[in-house]
Parts: C-alpha cells; sequence; structure tokens
C-alpha cells in the first residue's frame, strides 16, 4: 500500500538478516527505506542483556558484543530451526555466548545466565526493533509485514521467522524468499523481462533463484543455496588468519578469553571491509602483552583463503541453472544482493562465470527490503501489475510401507501447492495408520529428511487393502506446509501444521540433490524391490485367505500346488532379485486371478445362503 491510503492499514517490509535487519515501505515516490531517529537504515542483529534482566538490540548491543560476549547474542538467524549436534558442529566456535540443548527437544536454546531463550524470542526482539523504528518513522502503529527469508531455509527455518514474528506482535502476512525479494526491487526500477539471477550472499546465508520475469508476472523457475555460508564464514577465515599471528606471542597452552576473541570477530570483519578498498588491511591487537600484536592481511591472501568458498556458491549457481532447464548464455540479467557481494572476487568470478554484466546498481543491502515493501504493497491493495510465483526447495512426501518415499510435491513446484494422492493399509483390522512426513529427493525415507508425524485413528477395522486414506499435502503462499490425512469410507480425518522437531543436517542439505543424481539409479531399484516385495506379500495374504475359506472347493493336490508356490514367492521376497521376484509375482498374480473371482463368488453364495436362512418361512395355504 502506500502511505496516502491512510485508512488502510500499514504493511512494512522487514528483512531479517543474520548481520543487519531494516525496513521499508511503498510511499508515493515508490519503495523507501525507514529510518532510525539518527539517520541510520540498518539495525545490527544483535541484542545484548543488561544485569538488571532487560535487553537492547542494534548497534549498541553490537558494542557490548567485546566487553559481555556472554551476554551478547549476534548471528542467530543461523541458529533457527537448529538442533543442538548441528550448533556445536558448525557454530559454537564463532559464538561468545552459551548455546545449549532445550530440555524437551533437541532444538538449540540460548543460555544467558541460566535462564533459557528459543532463536524465535531473540530474533522477536529484533524484529520488535524494527518494528519500532518503523512506527517511529511512520508516526503509525504497524502491525502487519512481509518478512524475507533465504530460498533455502526448510519448514522449520520459515515456521521459526512465522513465530518469531507473532512474539513480536506482528502478523507475517507473506514469507517470501530474499531473491525473490532483489529481483521485484529492481524489476519495479527497470520493467525488464527475460531470464533473472539473483545472487544472494549475505552475512550468513547463501542463496541463488533462477526467476522468468513475464508482464508483471515473477516465477522461480528454481533455487539452490546453502544456509550456513556467507560473509561470516569469510570473516572466520580471517579469524583464523588473526589467530595464527596472535599465538607467535603467547604461550602454547594458553586460552583466548572470550572477550578478546569477540573483539577479534569485530576486527577481522572491519579488515574484510577494507579489503574490499584497498590491496592490504592492518589491524592492532591488544592483548595485555608487553606491547600490541601488529597484523597484517594483504586482499591476495584473503582471496586465495575465500576461494574455494565462492567456488561453492558458483556451483549452486549452475545447479539452479539445470533445475530450470536453462543455459548460461541464456541468461538475460545477473543481480547481486547482500553485503558479501561487495567483495571484488565475488563480482569478478560471477561476473565471469555466468557471462554477464552484473546488477549492482542499488544497495545490496537493503535491495532486499525494499523488495519486501513492494510484495507488501501487493498484498494491501497498493500495486496490482505484478505477481509473485516463487517455488519449494525439496521435495515434500510420506513413507510407505517397506521405508518407500513417496513424493506428492515435487521440488521447484510453485508455491501455493496442493497434491492429493489415495493409500490404504497392509494389515488386517488396522484402526490407526501413522503418516510420517518427509523431505528430501532420495527414493527410500533412510536417505531423507523426517519433518513430521501424526496418526489417523478411529478408522473402522477392515481387510488390508479396502481403507481408502485420501492424503493432501498443501504447501502455502509463504511454503509451510500442512498435511492431511482422510479415510473416505468412515470420515474419520487428522492433520497437522508440520513443525519439525530439528533442522536439516547442513551436510546432507548440501549434497541431497546432488546424490539424488548419483544415486538414481541405486535409489529406485532399491524401491523397486521394496515395492515388490509388498506385491509378494499382498499375493501370499490374499491367497492364505483364500486358502482358509471354508467354502472353496480345494482338492489336496491344489492345496500342496498353492503352498508350493506360497512358500517360493516368500522366499524370492526375503532375496535379492528383481528380475526374478517381477517374474514370480506376475506368473502367480495370474495363476491366482481366476482363484480371487472364484473366492468372491463362493463368499457372496455364502453370504447369500446366510442371509435366506434367516428369513421366516412362507405360512402353509389353508
Amino acid at each position: 500500500m502506500t502511505e496516502k491510503q491512510a485508512s488502510q492499514e500499514i504493511v512494512i517490509g522487514i528483512d531479517l538478516g543474520t548481520t543487519n535487519s531494516l525496513a521499508a515501505i511503498v510511499g508515493k515516490d515508490g519503495p523507501r527505506i525507514l529510518h532510525q531517529r539518527d539517520g541510520e537504515a540498518l539495525i545490527p542483529s544483535v541484542v545484548s542483556f543488561l544485569d538488571d534482566g532487560s535487553h537492547i538490540v542494534g548497534e549498541k548491543a553490537r558494542h557490548r558484543a567485546v566487553t559481555h560476549p556472554r551476554h551478547t547474542v549476534h548471528s542467530v538467524k543461523r541458529l533457527m530451526g537448529q538442533n543442538i549436534d548441528e550448533v556445536k558442529q558448525r557454530e559454537s566456535d564463532r559464538l561468545g555466548y552459551q548455546v545449549v540443548q532445550a530440555k524437551d527437544s533437541l532444538l538449540a536454546r540460548i543460555d544467558i545466565d541460566g535462564k533459557l531463550y528459543t532463536p524465535q524470542e531473540i530474533s522477536a526482539m529484533i524484529l520488535g526493533e524494527v518494528r519500532r523504528t518503523a512506527e517511529e518513522a511512520l508516526g503509525k502503529p504497524v502491525k502487519s509485514a512481509v518478512i524475507t527469508v533465504p530460498a533455502y531455509f526448510d519448514d522449520a527455518q520459515r515456521q521459526a521467522t512465522r513465530d518469531a514474528a507473532k512474539i513480536a506482535g506482528l502478523q507475517a502476512l507473506r514469507i517470501v524468499n530474499e531473491p525473490t525479494a532483489a529481483a521485484l526491487a529492481y524489476g519495479l526500477d527497470t520493467s525488464r523481462e527475460g531470464t533473472v539471477v539473483v545472487y544472494d550472499l549475505g552475512g550468513g546465508t547463501f542463496d541463488v533463484s533462477v526467476l522468468k520475469i513475464t508482464q508483471g508476472v515473477y516465477k522461480v523457475s528454481a533455487t539452490a543455496g546453502n544456509t550456513h555460508l556467507g560473509g561470516d564464514d569469510f570473516d572466520m577465515l580471517i579469524v583464523d588468519f588473526i589467530l595464527d599471528a596472535v599465538k607467535e606471542h603467547i604461550a602454547s597452552d594458553a586460552t583466548i578469553p572470550p572477550e578478546a576473541m569477540q573483539q577479534i570477530r569485530l576486527s577481522a570483519e572491519q579488515l574484510k571491509q577494507q579489503l574490499s578498498a584497498s590491496e592490504t588491511a592492518a589491524l592492532e591487537i591488544d592483548l595485555d602483552l608487553e606491547e600490541p600484536v601488529h597484523f597484517t592481511l594483504s586482499r591476495a591472501d584473503f582471496e586465495t583463503a575465500i576461494r574455494p568458498l565462492i567456488d561453492e556458491t558458483l556451483a549452486c549457481c549452475h545447479s539452479a541453472l539445470t533445475d530450470a532447464g536453462i543455459q548460461p548464455e541464456a541468461v538475460d540479467e545477473v543481480v547481486m544482493v547482500g553485503g558479501s557481494t561487495r567483495i571484488p572476487l565475488v563480482r569478478q568470478l560471477v561476473e565471469k562465470d555466468l557471462g554477464r554484466k552484473l546488477h549492482v546498481e542499488l544497495d545490496p543491502d537493503r535491495v532486499v527490503a525494499l523488495g519486501a515493501s513492494i510484495q507488501a504493497d501487493i498484498l494491501s491493495g497498493g500495486t496490482k501489475d505484478l505477481l509473485l510465483l516463487d517455488v519449494i526447495p525439496l521435495s515434500l512426501g510420506i513413507e510407505t510401507v517397506g521405508g518407500a518415499f513417496s513424493k506428492l510435491v515435487t521440488r521447484n513446484s510453485t508455491v501455493p501447492a496442493r497434491a492429493t494422492e489415495m493409500f490404504s493399509t497392509s494389515v488386517d483390522d488396522q484402526t490407526s495408520i501413522e503418516i510420517n512426513v518427509f523431505q528430501g529427493e532420495r527414493e527410500l525415507v533412510r536417505d531423507c529428511r523426517q519433518l513430521g508425524a501424526f496418526k489417523l485413528r478411529g478408522i473402522p477395522p477392515m481387510p488390508a487393502g479396502l481403507p481408502r486414506v485420501e492424503v493432501t499435502f498443501l504447501v502455502d503462499a509463504d511454503g509451510v506446509l500442512t498435511v492431511t490425512s482422510r479415510e473416505q469410507r468412515s470420515e474419520v480425518e487428522a492433520s497437522i501444521e508440520v513443525v519439525p522437531s530439528h533442522g536439516l543436517t547442513r551436510d546432507e542439505v548440501k549434497d541431497i540433490i546432488r546424490n539424488s543424481i548419483k544415486m538414481a539409479r541405486d535409489d529406485f531399484l532399491a524401491r523397486d524391490l521394496v515395492e515388490l516385495r509388498n506385491k509378494a506379500n499382498n499375493l501370499a495374504t490374499g491367497t492364505r485367505r483364500v486358502l482358509a475359506m471354508p467354502e472353496m472347493p480345494f482338492t489336496d493336490e491344489q492345496r500342496q500346488d498353492l503352498e508350493t508356490d506360497l512358500a517360493h514367492l516368500d522366499s524370492l521376497a526375503k532375496g535379492e532379485d528383481i528380475a526374478e521376484l517381477r517374474a514370480k509375482c506376475d506368473a502367480f498374480g495370474e495363476k491366482t486371478q481366476a482363484l480371487a473371482d472364484q473366492a468372491i463368488g463362493e463368499a457372496i453364495k455364502a453370504e447369500l445362503n446366510r442371509e435366506q436362512s434367516k428369513l421366516p418361512s412362507s405360512p402353509q395355504q389353508p
């Protein structure tokens, strides 16, 4: 909406970043950033807790990271939806504060003097400061917002972001992928059409999205990325350089206090920024030694260190282009987003790799917020000539008998998305079904990541295969999943808004799609074997049920022949020979088809006879 539309509710766009956060709104002259009283737009995404239990957010909190590292929380976005093992493996060496496991789950919590905070609560404090800044700039209350997240945020992280907004008193009208928001900001200004690659390298995450823009419709064709690769990782490489220099001046068994580590971390960030403008950067570190430690880093050494990380982002770019079915030469525009894209080597390698002049006209730290404000304007009835169509990053589905993964919504499907499939039971008289929801690209659930589980209860006892269970997956415009199951004969229903117990394992995320291609043949063979075993089990169960029917007129020879076939079928189902098991299933199915038809006929005849016997005798005629 525009500010002129005073009668309508104000909806702002918020970029909730790893390093900085900010807000924007669409005014009469187009989108604009909302500034603080001191004129600054960027609010450091840092929260520091004071001795009285209160907290401060922003630049003042950032300065306290050196003097009060255990009470100052930064980079909390990297903890959203994460379990404690992932945090210990990837984040603990860069955090001055303590992260512990939640009492009732594997999720990470921030420990401040014995009081535990969720990452959502810390993020809510940051969002609250952004909200206050917006309200002061506009002179009006703000209750609704469009909030951006990395395109590769999974369902847990998107849910965590929505929860953070709720805690901050904000209604998140839409969760928008950061690269898509950036494309909106450029597209509104330039009215370009064609294929656009958005390269988004922020403080804590990397994303690349391939969009096709046609007549105001922004359709995301594919996305890829790594939610644990960003400017923070570049900083840590500089920290390693600094620590090597420091260790030459201290005893080998000496430990560096948390306060000094936070000073080194902040200094590393400053050195990184200096190296974007000069060939060398110098630093003086005071560790209470006889004299300060002098450290100098060249741009060449820095570029050598970060080159593997940049190469990883380029690999993601090509993965996204492949998924979108687009060759690099077909790309029309390349948009650079995120503060880390200011690094000269990043721009040089991306331009060389994609062969296009880069768009860097808009401030990379502000472009996402500007795009979010445009989406906010669309949702509140302002801009009407733009449509945003995003995608989900990984396939969604359920576990079926034998551990197979049945995909209902495939990756890169446009959201909102809906898919429905029919399933049944595999055991006689089953009165409940557990629905296990998974995310991934492999054919077996053991190679995918579980999102959640729930039970459909109250199903009337029926023979296996008779219940008709309809499972529906609904992914809303925010990329958040709701799963519903319904047994059609009894009309019992159950559903879940999937809130995973922990986040994706990042090693799996990085390799998940690559492995799905590499292991495609083995996966399909494994799934084929699972499905054939299920088929063999169903054939055997049905045949044994028929053999037990007293009304079936089997001879001893027929019974012996079927028992021999069943033993052979059971033996093959326990083995690994797919071809022989398929042949046996086909042959046995044909052999028992007539038997099944006869069994149905005999069962009907027996039932009619039983019903006939219940009828009263006709009275004799006088």
